[in-house]
């Protein structure tokens, strides 16, 4: 979801066609790479270097980079991020600073409205100190690193400034502690506009059903709020924080793109876990992540190693923050998925009817604080003048004035120490689990589950998250921000959130799901967790077998469906008249149960799967509200058709039940036909399901897709398996672009996977070098010791302090 902010770029055809065909001439012409690709070896003098600096990328584009000190170590991992991603991370920062007017017009003044709007406004200390220590001064040299690759390079700017028609610009530390982009990140707000709009058109009853909670409880729907008026001004507003950013001229798809949810049958999942010992082949653990986001072209991920006096890690990074969020150090290991905490409630506020400032606090009217703000817009001489809206919850992110209402947004992003992934910094250090959990309670966003392995054999669990604690309701629907009735008490601790340490089973596993079963949670709220993914990693973790680190790698491209597991025996006792629909249950009966490429089954599974959904969805809900409903949908489909609850399918649910098995394989079948033709055995999922990383600069010729597309690729798996491929329709728009595997018995023997390249500008050797590796379910070395650095050493640049 993060990358909703600043990608999904459309151009005009006229400047990006003849900005494409320049440079592909050029190239071509010269043989040689475009002269503003970023220099990699030799010598360069650096104004703001206290010593030598060398940085040795190795032959996949990862950047090893050897300081004498921490202050050169982050300066040079600054510029050298820089190097590589100057426009991807440039465009963050005006995304979430909410600056995208000043070089897009009109369009996004709202936008950066919201942006503003969700800009920490505490403490600066308190702030700093909430990451690490010396988290101001790791980021004063980081930018500074920035800084210093603008300066040089301001002269002959990477391409994509030149098609998008403006100059980065120098950077501040402050600029590194970003809140709309965490919003994103937890969005649980958005759930609860959601599970509003559907209790009003279906009551709270189905709304149960159809949304159960995690764990289950029953469901209480406070009272004093409109909740259909909350859904449909709610809704829009906050869509609006982190809509994608479009140059060119506006289109009815741009303004869509703005204002409406992402439209996906499945959300973003991620998956990791760790084996002990007692079950690897190395007699030392092994830790295994597969973070699943958009594919993005550049990657959401950069990969890099640090390494100085107190300092050796290696791992992936956000490109545009210092440090290393997922890796290894010399003693310990780490990976992390989404922990779907609750951290954000909406309240409604009574505004005073003689004083638009005022709001209803415990029967009386109170000041909200206003802030003025200017926001620049190309093509007005003026900046547009607009203000900020705080009341005692937090920032005002709609008004109804026919109610005479605002809403506002309470969220643990308000809090100091909720820039995302600044917490890696204290990770990044700890030699053991009790440092490693003391360096979790300063990472508070997003809410993470983080598995964990050492070099002495442990293995570990924690959630990580700054959660708060509400006494007396649930948090899954606005409620009245008067009567202080819904008020926070607090967070959790470290101690009083999942977490387990060295666990008789001998494995750890997640997949957006904690690890404790629902009876032993705490209050924590309730959030989506889809259980196709863990329980499939669970049932091959808990056999008897000890597990290699190629074990591992198979398992992260697994495409085994757990649902197809359960569903398609369902079909067992069947048999159907017409002889077309019989054929394609015997089809997915005699089916191994793998959505591999060449799988005419995989294909017809698939799509039965999609209209049984869908089909379930309808019992309850018109056409609109199942739609978006599929996007929310996380854990009915499988528990519904095996029990046959009477809620869902009346008094006479098996036949119920069978008569929708049966109608959704014939509109599957007929589906399939359309797109794939009329001979069943030629079916294959591969040449529907695809994957192409679109760059934000390629969409609007065939010239400019050439040149900075990649892909399409064909896929296997789908949105809940293991190797999650999800995305609209047949498409794949999300999943792992960065995996890893880390071998704590030699770190060396560690592997990964980024794709589609380490660098954002084309025509470098690495702007899409990993891709062709990536969809052939390939890794390349983790080099970590010298001299197998050494080894795979493609380039060595040399940077040397300006006397």
């Amino acid at each position: 979801m993060a990358s909703r902010f600043a990608w999904s770029i459309v151009l005009g055809l006229g400047v990006l066609a003849a900005a494409c065909s320049h440079d592909a001439a050029t190239t071509a012409a010269s043989g040689n790479p475009p002269s503003h690709l970023a220099q990699t070896s030799g010598t360069l003098t650096v104004t703001g270097l206290t010593d030598e600096v060398r940085v040795v990328r190795d032959r996949w584009g990862i950047p090893h980079i050897y300081a004498k000190n921490a202050d050169d170590l982050f300066f040079a991992q600054g510029f050298v991020q820089a190097q590589d991603r100057l426009f991807q991370i440039d465009l963050w920062r005006r995304s979430t600073q909410g600056r995208l007017a000043e070089v897009l017009g009109d369009d996004y003044i709202e936008r950066d409205r919201m942006a503003r709007l969700m800009r920490y406004r505490g403490d600066e200390n308190t702030e700093w100190n909430s990451y690490a220590p010396d988290a101001r001064q790791i980021a004063t040299r980081f930018v500074a690193g920035v800084n210093a690759w603008i300066a040089m390079t301001s002269a002959n700017l990477p391409e994509e400034f030149e098609i998008a028609g403006y100059k980065p610009e120098p950077w501040q530390p402050e600029d590194l502690l970003s809140r709309a982009e965490g919003f994103v990140m937890t969005s649980n707000a958005l759930d609860e506009v959601f599970r509003s709009r559907l209790t009003a058109a279906v009551g709270a009853a189905k709304a149960a059903l159809l949304l159960p909670l995690d764990p289950s409880a029953p469901l209480a729907v406070p009272g004093g709020v409109d909740l259909s008026a909350a859904a449909r001004i709610l809704g829009p507003r906050l869509a609006t924080i982190g809509a994608p950013a479009h140059f060119g001229p506006r289109t009815s798809s741009t303004t869509a793109a703005l204002f409406d949810p992402p439209r996906s049958t499945r959300r973003e999942g991620s998956n990791d876990w760790v084996v002990a010992g007692s079950k690897s082949a190395t007699g030392k653990p092994l830790l295994a992540n597969d973070p699943h986001r958009n594919l993005d072209h550049p990657s959401l991920r950069y990969l890099v190693h640090l390494n100085a006096p107190g300092w050796n890690v290696i791992g992936s990074v956000v490109p545009w923050f210092p440090g290393v969020a997922i890796g290894h150090n010399d003693r310990i290991a780490w990976g992390l998925t989404i922990f779907a905490a609750d951290v954000q409630d909406l309240y409604v506020e009574k505004i005073n009817p003689a004083n638009a400032h005022q709001v209803e606090s415990h029967g009386r009217f109170v000041d909200m604080t206003v802030v003025k703000d200017a926001i620049p817009v190309k093509g007005r001489a003026a900046p547009i003048e607009v203000e900020h809206l705080y009341t005692a919850h937090g920032p005002v992110v709609a008004i109804d004035n026919d109610a005479r209402v605002a809403y506002a947004l309470r969220w643990t992003g308000s809090e100091s120490g909720t820039a995302g992934y600044m917490g890696a910094l204290s990770l990044d250090r700890a030699k053991n689990w009790e440092e490693f959990r003391h360096a979790l309670e300063r990472w508070k966003v997003p809410g993470e589950n983080f598995v964990y392995a050492d070099v002495d054999g442990n293995i570990g669990y924690q959630a990580a998250s700054l959660v708060p604690v509400r006494p007396n309701w649930q948090g899954l629907y606005p409620v009245s921000g008067s009567s202080g009735d819904y008020e926070w008490r607090g967070f959790r601790t470290l101690d009083e959130l999942p977490h387990d340490f060295n666990p008789a089973s001998g494995f750890l596993a997640t997949a957006n799901n904690d690890t404790l079963t629902a009876a032993s949670k705490p209050n924590i709220g309730y959030s989506w967790s889809p259980p196709a993914r863990v329980n499939r990693i669970r049932e091959v973790l808990g056999t008897t077998r000890q597990f290699t680190a190629e074990d591992f790698q198979r398992l992260q491209h697994d495409a085994t469906p757990w649902n197809a597991e359960r569903l398609v025996p369902l079909l067992q006792p069947m048999t159907f008249r017409d002889p077309e629909i019989e054929r394609a249950r015997r089809l997915l009966t005699d089916w191994d149960k793998r959505l591999a490429q060449d799988s005419a089954a995989a294909a017809l599974y698939v799509e039965w799967e999609s209209e049984l959904t869908k089909r379930l969805a309808r019992r309850f809900l018109d056409k609109d509200l199942a739609a978006e409903y599929l996007q929310h949908e996380s854990d009915v489909l499988v528990p519904t058709l095996t029990t046959m609850p009477e809620a869902w399918f009346g008094a006479h649910p098996a036949m119920e039940r069978d008569a929708l098995l049966e109608s959704s394989l014939t509109a599957a079948v007929a589906s399939l036909k359309q797109t794939l033709g009329s001979d069943m055995s030629a079916w294959r999922w591969g040449r529907l399901h695809t994957a192409t990383f679109a760059h934000p600069l390629a969409a609007t010729s065939a010239a400019a897709r050439a040149r900075f597309d990649v892909g399409p690729f064909s896929r296997a798996g789908y949105g809940d398996t293991v190797f999650s491929t999800g995305g609209p329709g047949y498409l794949q728009d999300d999943g792992a672009t960065f995996r890893e595997v880390m071998d704590v018995a030699d770190w060396d023997r560690s592997v990964g996977t980024s794709a589609p390249g380490q660098s954002g500008q084309p025509g470098s050797p690495h702007f899409d070098d990993l891709a062709k590796m990536w969809a052939a379910e390939q890794y390349f070395p983790y080099s970590f010791t010298d001299a197998v650095v050494q080894k795979n050493a493609e380039a060595t640049l040399v940077l040397m302090p300006r006397r």
